[in-house]
């Protein structure tokens, strides 16, 4: 069996070296272990140090195309390089490499597609207090839309089966954490959490530049994700506002004309009931054609699937 972990990385030619020998090349019930770093248009000595330290593969994008494409990259690579098992983990040497046998153990029992590494933040006393709360806000968000008890959404030390691998399709362009998720849950995929270790940062997260910048970032995220697998649940509950909306403005309207028999003093509330209810109504015609459109889409993912296996 072959384990390759993947490593994406971006000006982490401090810490990438460490990433790399801290990682067990020798676990029960793995015959090989693999290290690929998937180097983000790093401007710094990155690939230089990540080859001394032994990574077996290096892939490098010409610029930053973000943690997103970069994660993606290194998850088909290692499909394609024909690793039946998959970990991630991050360059900047907070997760501890000589864990990955915990996450690996859920799979070898059989109980899972996914683990995921949870790092216990309310138990960290080195993470600022704006984060803890993101984090705490988009698991939150993630647990509502996948169904699944998640405790930690954002954690970055992951593994995959080969056969969870090959179902990602991940189209996001900033992070991937709650996207997988999403689609995890929604392809059936089973998950499991275990507790790691979660060190401090040395420097600045190149990720989180600002809090905000990342939230918008991961709430549009989410809801792509949930509206592309759930159309018509999203788009009826637009077009039922919509239509209530205008049903509500238009109370008064009707109110005068059976009391006056006249619309016209209230001309502009009727035009904004007609417009309303009419948008409402098409909001549940687009939400039935985009379920038409989400089959297609299924059968291309099975195809997709078909083809990485």
């Amino acid at each position: 069996m072959k384990l390759i972990v993947t490593i994406p990385a971006y000006n982490e030619e401090r810490s990438i070296g460490d990433v790399i020998q801290e990682i067990p090349r020798t676990i029960d019930g793995i015959d090989r272990v693999e290290v690929l770093v998937i180097n983000d248009g790093s401007t710094d000595n990155t690939v230089e140090v990540a080859r001394k330290a032994s990574a077996d593969h290096i892939i490098s994008h010409k610029r930053n195309l973000g943690l997103a494409k970069t994660f993606r990259d290194g998850l088909n690579a290692a499909v394609e390089l024909g690793a039946d098992i998959i970990v991630n983990t991050d360059a900047d040497f907070q997760y501890n490499g000589t864990e990955i046998p915990n996450l690996l153990q859920p799979i070898f029992d059989g109980k899972a597609d996914i683990v995921i590494g949870d790092r216990q933040i309310d138990t960290l006393d080195h993470m600022p207090r704006g984060k803890v709360w993101g984090n705490k806000l988009a698991t939150w968000v993630t647990r509502r839309v996948t169904g699944w008890p998640i405790r930690d959404a954002q954690t970055g030390f992951r593994a995959f089966t080969r056969d969870a691998a090959c179902r990602m399709n991940l189209t996001g362009d900033y992070t991937y954490v709650q996207e997988t998720l999403i689609q995890a849950a929604n392809k059936n995929l089973t998950l499991v959490q275990v507790p790691v270790e979660f060190r401090k940062r040395d420097g600045k997260s190149r990720l989180i530049a600002s809090l905000f910048g990342y939230a918008t970032s991961a709430g549009k995220t989410i809801a792509r994700s949930f509206r592309d697998y759930h159309p018509i649940r999203v788009f009826t509950w637009i077009g039922i506002f919509l239509i209530l909306a205008g049903l509500v403005v238009g109370f008064g309207v009707l109110l005068h004309y059976f009391e006056t028999g006249m619309v016209t003093p209230h001309l502009p509330s009727a035009v904004l009931t007609t417009v309303l209810v009419i948008v409402g109504l098409q909001a549940i015609v687009f939400g039935l054609l985009a379920d038409m459109m989400k089959t297609q889409r299924v059968l291309a993912e099975e195809i997709l699937y078909r083809l990485k296996r």
